[in-house]
């Protein structure tokens, strides 16, 4: 019996892979994919060879990034997926089951079988590679290969969008909080952490050592998730700015000053999430940033009780984008747009020597409209109310459309702030028009908020906000 499952293999043959592959990588593929067994001897299969699932490491990386490893990705998701025939005959035995109304264990068998049909071929060479030593991190690799490659169209297909799904799923379950240790940086943390720290920095990039130094210094924190798999290697990172007041101003915190030597506490009432970055790309969509927010605010909490309030300060990503956009749609549509009032556009039109909009684009595009004092208080108000709308009602699938506030608001935050020049880096700048959001953390309100956003797409504001919404509303046309 145990030898039942390979020999009906041999009998069926191996799957044949789409024409093109290389004879070596036709070979691999074959010898590394273990073949899903029958479901009747599923428990009585010896496990798969460890040395199968060395070889299929040492060959993928043997491979250039790119087209060959593209290539191999697309066979292993088109050529060792579902098997259709034996997902068909176990769902029809599922119908059969409950038209002849069996007994309910029959029912469940046969769902069971069918769950099991529903197994691509290649979870099992996945979940052979997880047990490797190593194994976890190729995989993490392998799947930011695999979003490299779909971003890129360089792979593409529903088999590829498939696998990537389900190697998502496979790492959601890895990498879950019970596995995950939470450890903050210090000064006196290892060089190659700290050098992996201020690498993987997306949101406001580290200068130099000293800006670093300030970065785990007095009156912040940096903490970041490892794996027991992969101890001491950053998987997602995250700043902490510890304030007495809410931030309105990202240069506050990261300017270029020498850090204190000692901190008072009791000047410590607020505590400001100013950047998360994920360092391995390979676990983009993983859960890993909601669960770190949630260990840091317990973990500030035992070491600072008078911490009264939590909040981010955040970028808004895309929103100048989305405006030009928006400038660009409705002149075409209209010959004129509605986004500002009449005295508004008189002013900036005077000011731009321009009746159209395509200066104001081409100012917008290229950071040069904040040369000019007299424009950029005439684009105050309008960008203010602009943003409160990009934020609060411009919706994907019915939630916000800007991730980082559709993070934030699944989280249970509060859209509580709107920063004028909050970030007036280029960076800044060029992303958000300068402007920065205050998501607040209400503790005690954070369930019910997360509960309500998810399930009825309704977004807590503040009285702020709200009002730059209303003006919005009365005083611009989308």
């Amino acid at each position: 019996m145990r030898r039942l499952w390979p020999l009906l293999w041999a009998v069926r043959g191996p799957r044949r892979l789409s024409s093109g592959a290389s004879p070596a990588m036709e070979e691999l593929l074959r010898r590394s994919v273990p073949p899903l067994p029958p479901y009747e001897t599923k428990e009585k299969a010896p496990p798969p060879a460890e040395l199968r699932g060395a070889e299929f490491v040492s060959f993928y990386r043997a491979l250039q990034p790119g087209p060959p490893r593209a290539e191999l990705l697309t066979r292993l998701a088109r050529d060792f997926g579902v098997e259709h025939g034996r997902v068909a005959e176990a769902a029809a035995k599922v119908l059969q089951a409950r038209e002849q109304r069996r007994e309910p264990g029959a029912l469940l068998q046969a769902e069971d079988r069918l769950r099991y049909y529903l197994n691509p071929q290649y979870r099992g060479l996945f979940q052979q590679l997880g047990r490797l030593e190593g194994g976890l991190r190729f995989l993490v690799e392998l799947r930011a290969d695999l979003m490299e490659g779909l971003a890129s169209k360089a792979v593409d297909g529903p088999h590829v969008k498939e696998m990537n799904g389900v190697l998502k799923n496979m790492l959601s379950e890895w990498f879950c909080t019970g596995f995950l240790s939470l450890e903050r940086v210090t000064w006196q943390s290892p060089c190659e952490v700290l050098q992996k720290i201020s690498d993987s920095e997306a949101v406001h990039p580290v200068r130099n050592w000293l800006d670093m130094k300030r970065r785990v210094g007095a009156y912040r924190r940096c903490y970041f998730f490892s794996h027991c798999a992969i101890p001491g290697e950053p998987l997602i990172v995250l700043h902490v700015a510890l304030t007495s007041d809410i931030s309105s101003s990202i240069q506050a915190i990261v300017k270029e000053v020498p850090p204190p030597e000692t901190e008072d506490p009791e000047k410590i009432t607020t505590a400001i999430f100013y950047s998360i970055s994920l360092t391995q790309q390979g676990l983009q969509g993983v859960e890993l940033g909601t669960h770190l927010i949630k260990r840091v605010v317990k973990e500030l909490q035992k070491e600072l009780p008078q911490i009264e309030a939590f909040s981010t300060l955040s970028p808004i990503p895309g929103f100048t984008k989305w405006l030009v956009g928006l400038l660009s749609s409705q002149t075409k549509e209209q010959g004129r747009n509605e986004l500002f009032t009449e005295s508004e556009w008189q002013e900036i039109s005077e000011l731009t020597g321009d009746p159209t909009c395509n200066t104001l684009k081409k100012l917008l595009n290229t950071n040069e409209w904040v040369r000019s004092e007299k424009l950029s208080r005439v684009l105050h108000s309008p960008l203010m109310r602009l943003c409160a709308w990009y934020l609060y009602g411009e919706k994907h699938r019915g939630y916000a459309l800007n991730p980082v506030a559709n993070f934030h608001l699944q989280n249970g935050s509060v859209l509580w702030r709107i920063n004028w020049m909050g970030d007036s880096s280029p960076r800044g700048i060029g992303a958000s028009c300068g402007m920065m959001v205050n998501y607040r953390y209400f503790l005690e309100e954070t369930a019910s908020n997360s509960a309500l956003y998810l399930a009825s797409k309704q977004v807590r504001a503040s009285e702020q906000v709200l009002a730059l919404v209303a003006q919005f509303q009365q005083n611009s046309k989308l």
